[in-house]
C-alpha cells in the first residue's frame, strides 16, 4: 500500500511538472500614493486573487541627456520613498501577497526612458555612478524587506545598449547585496537585444505588443495578433532557458486598444470596455498555460479603489470595470 501511494505521489509531481501547474505570478502594478496603505486598500487586491504586487519607487532625471538621478526626496509621494515601500511591503506581506520591487526612472515632461542617452563619455560615467547609487540603495532595501523579486531597471534601451559592461558589473554588485530573484523590464521592442539575460533569473518584458488594428478586436483577433510575437518570445526563452515574466502588461478601455497598446495619451469621449476585456482574455489564453511563462503584472492598480476607474474611464486600470471581474476569474484559476 505504501508503495502504491508513493508511486501515485511521484506520478502527480511529474504530471504537474509536465503540465505547468506551478503557481503563476498573478500580479498587479500597485501605484504609489501620498499616504500609507491599510487593509481597506488591500482587500480589493485580494478580491481579484492577485498573489503579487509590483511596488514602484521613482527616481527622477531632468531630461534625456541629464546624468543625475534624484530619488527618495521629501517632495516625493510616500509610496515612492524607502519608508513608503517598507510600509506597503509589510501590509501586503501580512495578507500573503508577495512583492516585486521595481524602481523606475521618470524623465521630466514624461519623455520615454528608452531614449536616455548621454552626450559624452564623462556624462555616461556620471549617469552610471548616479544610477548605481539609486538602484543599489533599493537593492539593499529589497534585501531588507525580503522582496521576492527585484527589477534592476525599466525600459532603458539606449543606456543598456551603449554601456553593456556597466550593466554586467552592476548585476554583480546587486547580487552581493540582494539574494532574491532578479529581472529587468525590457520594452516589447527592446527585449530581443538585451545582452545580459543569462545573468538574471527572469526575462522581463513590458508586453505592449501591437496586436490588432480593429476598433473592437475579438478575443480571436487578439490571439491571432499574438502568434508572431509569441514565437519570438519562445525563441528567446529557449536560447537562455529562463522563464518569461511580463513585468508589465495591460490594455486601455479605449477604441483600437490593440493597435499601439503602449500609448497613454489622453483621449476624450472614447470608452471601449469590451476591447479591454477581449485583450485581457487573449493574453491570458496565450501565455498562462505555458510552462515557461512565469506570470505577469497587470498595469495598473490604484490604492483608493472606490474612487478610480469605472465605466466612463478609458485608462489602463481595470478597476470598477468589467475587466476587474474577468481578472478575478482568471487569476483564481
Amino acid at each position: 500500500m505504501k508503495l502504491k501511494w508513493f508511486s501515485l505521489l511521484v506520478f502527480c509531481i511529474a504530471f504537474q511538472a509536465c503540465n505547468g501547474q506551478k503557481e503563476k505570478i498573478n500580479g498587479l502594478s500597485f501605484v504609489a500614493s501620498s499616504v500609507a496603505i491599510n487593509q481597506e486598500h488591500i482587500l480589493p487586491v485580494k478580491k481579484v486573487s492577485a498573489n503579487y504586487v509590483s511596488l514602484m519607487p521613482f527616481g527622477f532625471i531632468k531630461d534625456l541627456a541629464s546624468p543625475k538621478v534624484q530619488y527618495n526626496s521629501s517632495r516625493q509621494w510616500f509610496g515612492e520613498t524607502k519608508e513608503g515601500v517598507k510600509q506597503y511591503r509589510e501590509a501586503f506581506k501580512k495578507n500573503g501577497i508577495k512583492t516585486m520591487l521595481k524602481p523606475q526612472i521618470w524623465v521630466w515632461k514624461g519623455e520615454y526612458t528608452g531614449y536616455i542617452k548621454m552626450n559624452s563619455d564623462e556624462d555616461w560615467r556620471q549617469l552610471e555612478t548616479s544610477y548605481s547609487t539609486f538602484i543599489l540603495a533599493f537593492a539593499a532595501l529589497a534585501e531588507e524587506i525580503k522582496a521576492e523579486i527585484f527589477c534592476i531597471g525599466t525600459e532603458l534601451e539606449q543606456f543598456v545598449m551603449n554601456r553593456p559592461e556597466y550593466w554586467n558589473n552592476l548585476i554583480k554588485e546587486i547580487r552581493k547585496i540582494y539574494h532574491g530573484k532578479l529581472t529587468y523590464a525590457a520594452n516589447w521592442d527592446e527585449f530581443k537585444r538585451v545582452p545580459f539575460w543569462k545573468d538574471l533569473d527572469y526575462i522581463g518584458v513590458d508586453a505592449y505588443f501591437p496586436l490588432s488594428e480593429e476598433k473592437t478586436p475579438t478575443v480571436d483577433d487578439f490571439e491571432k495578433g499574438w502568434l508572431p510575437h509569441k514565437e519570438t518570445v519562445k525563441t528567446l526563452q529557449k536560447r537562455y532557458n529562463k522563464p518569461i515574466l511580463f513585468t508589465e502588461y495591460g490594455y486601455r478601455s479605449v477604441n483600437y486598444t490593440g493597435k499601439e497598446p503602449w500609448k497613454s495619451n489622453r483621449i476624450a469621449n472614447q470608452v471601449n470596455l469590451e476591447a479591454q476585456m477581449n485583450a485581457t482574455q487573449a493574453i491570458y489564453n496565450q501565455f498562462w498555460k505555458e510552462d515557461w511563462f512565469a506570470g505577469g503584472f497587470l498595469w495598473k492598480w490604484f490604492h483608493d479603489h472606490k474612487k478610480v476607474g469605472g465605466k466612463t474611464n478609458n485608462r489602463f486600470t481595470p478597476q470598477n470595470k468589467p475587466t476587474e471581474e474577468l481578472i478575478r476569474k482568471l487569476y483564481a484559476q
